[in-house]
């Protein structure tokens, strides 16, 4: 009885390595595409080969000015200006057990359609770790935009380590405790920016901001009195982007997709991924990359000769059985990663409301 029950426990899992070989699986994730994200646009995904590596802040990239020198003199050396810090990789990890149901049927399908639909079933919990390590992976990148500094936990540990961009505080403004909020009838939104594009050290071409700022920016009278002459006219987007255009002003879009973060107790909590309250200024150049490494099981991975390393993307997925607690089959999806910031010296961060 003892041996039938592991002959047949090890059947199961050939089935399983069968219908979910890692290398069908990396060649699926890899080439799958997802929707992109707002801050796909600011930072592009990058792939770099190691766990650590030392981030170069960029310093500041306003040109500086060589020294008329004699014919035969020696040229000047410049200064870098950049400051080195070691950065490592944030690993971020999903996994989802599988349906028991399902994995049975799938052992013995009763036909091709019903073998495909329940494959299609497990390839489809994939996709949503998938999306939800991606999601983290944005949300990361938008905290540096806002806030210049990113939180990481480890999953396994729920050690936090905080890791600073070091904007300058010379490129950030609280309104709420220096200055006027925009919520307030009396602030002067468009003074507010012509100060924050003056001290920035680059031109400011493009805002970053939310539904609701928007919303209060375009209905402030002060603003509208300064493009109609009166605060009686609703502002447009044309009309805005025109007007700060013409005086040399950002352009201003919102950003308000949100994600689902589930707690502890297994409960759903909507949240943003660009904070409501903040206002961003930055110029043409991406501020940053969201930078993607080898994870561990990559790197276990690397004397198997059935997996090819173009096979592996940003991603690295599996399907494995645990037969320690919790016992079961599992998908799991894995990255590391985090946004490199070398633009952090050529935005500027407002909190506007509180």
């Amino acid at each position: 009885m003892y041996t039938e029950k592991i002959a047949l426990n090890l059947q199961r899992f050939a089935s399983i390595a069968e219908n979910f070989s890692t290398p069908e699986i990396l060649d699926y994730v890899r080439d799958r595409q997802y929707a992109a994200f707002k801050g796909d646009e600011l930072f592009p995904s990058r792939r770099v080969n190691s766990l650590k590596l030392d981030q170069v802040y960029a310093g500041n990239r306003t040109p500086v000015m060589a020294h008329v020198a004699a014919f035969d003199a020696e040229a000047e050396i410049g200064s870098r200006e950049a400051d080195k810090s070691s950065l490592e990789l944030a690993l971020i990890k999903r996994k989802m057990k599988l349906s028991e149901e399902d994995l049975i049927a799938l052992q013995n399908p009763r036909t091709a359609a019903e073998a495909k639909y329940l494959k299609d079933r497990v390839y489809d919990d994939i996709d949503v770790l998938s999306q939800g390590v991606l999601a983290q992976v944005e949300k990361m990148s938008m905290d540096a935009l806002a806030n210049g500094k990113v939180s990481v936990i480890d999953p396994d540990s729920g050690k936090e380590t905080l890791f600073d961009y070091k904007v300058p505080t010379a490129h950030q403004a609280n309104l709420t405790s220096k200055g006027t909020a925009w919520d307030d009838a009396s602030s002067n939104p468009l003074k507010d920016i012509e100060n924050w594009v003056d001290a920035m050290d680059i031109t400011a071409t493009r805002v970053i901001t939310s539904r609701k700022i928007y919303r209060l920016f375009t209905q402030n009278e002060n603003v509208l009195k300064a493009i109609y002459g009166t605060s009686t006219r609703a502002l447009g987007q044309a009309d805005l982007d025109a007007f700060m255009e013409a005086q040399g002003l950002p352009v201003i879009r919102s950003y308000d997709d949100k994600y689902r973060d589930q707690g502890a107790t297994g409960k759903y909590v909507t949240k943003r991924y660009f904070p409501e309250n903040k206002f961003v200024l930055l110029g043409d150049d991406n501020p940053g990359e969201k930078l993607f490494g080898p994870t561990p099981e990559e790197i276990g991975l690397a004397g198997d000769p059935s997996v090819q390393k173009t096979a592996i993307g940003n991603l690295f997925a599996t399907v494995y059985t645990e037969t320690k607690d919790p016992v079961g089959t599992f998908a799991k999806v894995t990255a590391v990663a985090l946004p490199s910031f070398p633009g952090a010296s050529e935005v500027f961060q407002a909190q506007v409301i509180k």
